[in-house]
This record gives C-alpha cells, structure tokens and sequence, in this order.
C-alpha cells in the first residue's frame, strides 16, 4: 500500500450514530485524531442533532438528515478556519451527538416530609412521588450549560438535579394552590400541570422541557392517617348515641339466644341487665351541651324510681329486674310462682306468688289441661 493510500485509509468519511442505548442524551464520536475529509458523509437520524465543536466552541449544528460535508454547508466552521475558495482538504472537529427524544417514567419524590399549612389541619407534613418526562428542546443551550466537552452523558447524570428542581417548585406549588390536603387526590392533574408550568423557566436555562409530570400520590405521616380513619368511622357512624343504643340491643339480643334451653332466669336478668346498659348509654351520648344558667325547678317532681327484684336460680340471686322484665320472663313459663325474689324492704326471700304485686301474675294463668 503506497503512502497515499495509507494517507486515505487515515480518514474518516462516514459520521453517524446508530443509539443502542435507552438513556444517552449526548455521545462524542469517536474520532482519535484522525482528520475528516471533505466531502465525508454525515447522517443525523431523527430525534438526534449533531453538533460540530472547534477548538472548544461550537461551530455548526446539523438537524436530522444526510449531509455531504462541504464548506458551504459549515459556515461557521469555514469562517473559523478561514478557508477560502471552497478548501477541500481534511480537516479536525470534535463531533457531539445529541439525543432529543422524549425519556419516560423518571421518578421525582420527596426524601422527607414538607412542612406545610392547610387552612382545616394547620400545619401539616407531606410526603409526594410521581414521574416525569422531559426531552432536550436546545442542543446547543444544554451542550453549553450542562454536557460540556463529556464523551458521553446518560439520563442518571441530570436525573438528581431535575428531581431537586420538581421537589422545591413543586412543594411550593402545592403550598400556593391553597388545595386543601383532604382534595389533593381528586386534583392530582391540575396539580401536575401546574408544577410543570412553575419549572419550565428553570429547565430553559438548561436547554430542557419538561412534557409531561404526573403526581402519583400525595400523602400523610402514618399518625396523622391514623386520625383521620378514626374521623372518617365517626363520620360513617353519624349519631353515636343511636349507634350505641343499636350496640347494645344486639348484645341483649345475642344474650338471649344464648340462654336459650340454658338458664332461663339468667335469660331475665340478661335483659335487665342490657335494658339498664341500653339506658344508661344514651345518657351518656346524649348531646352535650352548657346551660347558661341552671334549670328551674318549676315543673313536675321526677317519677319514682321503679322497683328492683332480685331472683334466686339455682340458690344464687340473680337480678336486678323491673316489674315489667319480671312479667316477660313470667309469660315466657322462665320463671315459676314458687320461685324466690327479694326487694329492698323485703326482711327475707319469699316465694314470687306471694308478693302482692306479683300475685297478680301467676292467677292469670289457666291450670294446664286434662
């Protein structure tokens, strides 16, 4: 091989960049001194921009196509050099190949709670993640300002910075839309678009665009999640004195079934037991409230308090019950008129049959048929 071949074999007459890669956003072809002749051919392929750098500044910028490498299509690069009258000989560029398709699903979240005020919780700590994509709107700006003279940049090298940026603006986004936290869910969207809006100027400055962010999740300390369920429960109960009186008519009702071919005295007292339980729980969620100033004592004296019987079943007493629950476990054949009860004032226990208000409740029923 003669001199001249070997001289021709030196130079580079095809540029390209075929990217196998899924994260390179710029990647310096690999010249290593050797010169690049006139007339070599340059192929830029969609979503890819190559850019020309003389002695470390940039001279011209292709856009996608196939170029045959002439001094009329660098001007810059021929003004640099100053050649004249259509110079043809070889020469030496670096060449960066820049990528401008779109990168999907980069994730953006928050390492710690945002310290933020909400107009119904106060002050309040957030936690926020999502994903975002962006894609590089000027080669030559993001060249300048990010990738310098680096043979090769990847998505992971600006991922960290562009996740600070959507963090802080975000935040601060969130914080001026005055969405209250408990509506943030049903505004993820507007809130994306927002976020996107306020970082635009910032990933301008770096040749960047931002086409898309969404907002995954916006979310509580687990305590404060905590007392929100226990919100939601008492907001689905509505009326907790209704719901404890309801509470407490299935536990007499579940006594019941259980003492049924059981002790049936027991059967009695259960439900006296729960009617007085009954009672004394819609006292106490009744709606409270300060009176001004105390009640008059003009009405009508308080009804007497209703007589209180204890039963004795299986020689232990049992109780107490009103009249009313004793007339119930009587017409229910649970409770015999030998049986003994006992009232305050009584000096011992006697047979039911021989109380005189309870006399009353077992002559009315017939002798058992023949």
């Amino acid at each position: 091989m003669g001199l001249f071949s070997r001289l021709l074999s030196e130079l580079i007459d095809v540029i390209e960049w075929v990217d196998n890669t899924h994260d390179t956003l710029v990647w310096k072809f690999p010249r290593n001194d050797n010169a690049i002749k006139m007339g070599a051919k340059l192929t830029v392929r969609e979503s890819q921009v190559a850019i020309f750098v003389n002695e470390g500044k940039i001279a011209d910028i292709f856009q996608p196509g196939m170029y045959e490498l002439t001094t009329q299509n660098m001007p810059i690069l021929t003004t640099l050099e100053g050649w004249k009258y259509g110079f043809q000989s070889p020469f030496k560029v670096d060449v960066y190949f820049v990528s401008t398709r779109m990168f999907t699903n980069q994730k953006w979240g928050t390492k710690n709670p945002v310290m933020l005020r909400d107009a119904e919780f106060g002050p309040v700590r957030l936690r926020a993640f999502g994903s975002y994509a962006f894609r590089v709107a000027d080669a030559a700006v993001f060249f300048r300002q990010i990738t310098g003279t680096n043979p090769v940049f990847n998505v992971e090298n600006i991922n960290e910075q562009l996740r600070n940026i959507i963090v802080s603006r975000g935040m601060d986004t969130v914080a001026a839309s005055k969405i209250p936290v408990l509506n943030l869910a049903a505004n993820y969207d507007e809130v994306g678009v927002i976020i996107k809006n306020n970082i635009a100027p910032d990933l301008a400055e770096m040749g960047l665009i931002l086409t898309a962010l969404l907002v995954e999740n916006v979310s509580l300390p687990p305590e404060v999640e905590s007392a929100l369920d226990k919100r939601t429960q008492m907001g689905i109960i509505g009326n907790l004195g209704a719901y404890a009186q309801f509470q407490a008519a299935n536990a007499i009702e579940k006594s019941a079934e259980n003492s049924i071919g059981g002790n049936l005295g027991a059967a009695g007292m259960g439900l006296g037991v729960g009617a007085a339980m009954m009672g004394q729980v819609g006292n106490i969620f009744k709606d409270n409230h300060v009176d001004a100033a105390p009640p008059v004592n003009d009405g009508p004296p308080p009804i007497k308090a209703e007589t209180q019987y204890y039963v004795a079943i299986d020689g232990k007493p049992e109780g107490p019950a009103t009249l009313e629950q004793l007339k119930t476990i009587i017409g229910q054949k649970q409770l015999g008129g030998d049986t003994k009860v006992w009232k305050k004032g009584m000096a011992d226990w006697a047979p039911a049959e021989s109380v005189d208000e309870l006399a009353d409740l077992f002559g009315n029923t017939p002798p058992p048929l023949a």
